[in-house]
């Protein structure tokens, strides 16, 4: 599996914080909101972090796609993990995989729905059809 080492991360509290130290182990540049003190961090804030770096965020919380709607924002691009209970480097291979397979969209503006049993992928920006 070949990455896009010049991909960027942030890691949103309650993903491991471990798993951040093996994808940097893997070659990305990668930081969990508690390592940059924003454990308490109000998600927009963390989008805004994200956005202003050019890092793609991990997350277990949907409320980031619903921001990103919102704001019909076109970044950054977010991976939502629907798979709960995960050990550090299960997230980490999960996360790689998903990047390997999903790299042109996030880097190009995505939010990323993964699923015990698929993949879902919107690009930026969200609009209803309303």
């Amino acid at each position: 599996m070949s990455y896009p080492i010049d991909m960027k991360l942030l890691l949103d509290q309650g993903l491991p914080l471990s798993a951040a130290a093996l994808l940097r182990d893997a070659g990305f540049d990668t930081i969990h909101v508690s390592e940059i003190g924003m454990s308490e961090a109000e998600d927009t804030e963390i989008i805004q972090r994200a956005k202003d770096e050019e890092r793609v965020v991990g997350t277990l919380d949907a409320d980031f796609h619903t921001l990103l709607a919102l704001d019909a924002a076109i970044s950054p691009s977010v991976i939502r993990i629907r798979i709960e209970r995960l050990r550090a480097q299960a997230f980490t291979d999960l996360l790689l995989m998903v990047i390997s397979e999903c790299e042109a969209e996030l880097s190009q503006g995505a939010a990323i729905t993964v699923e015990p049993s698929r993949i879902r992928i919107r690009r930026l920006p969200l609009l209803s059809d309303v």
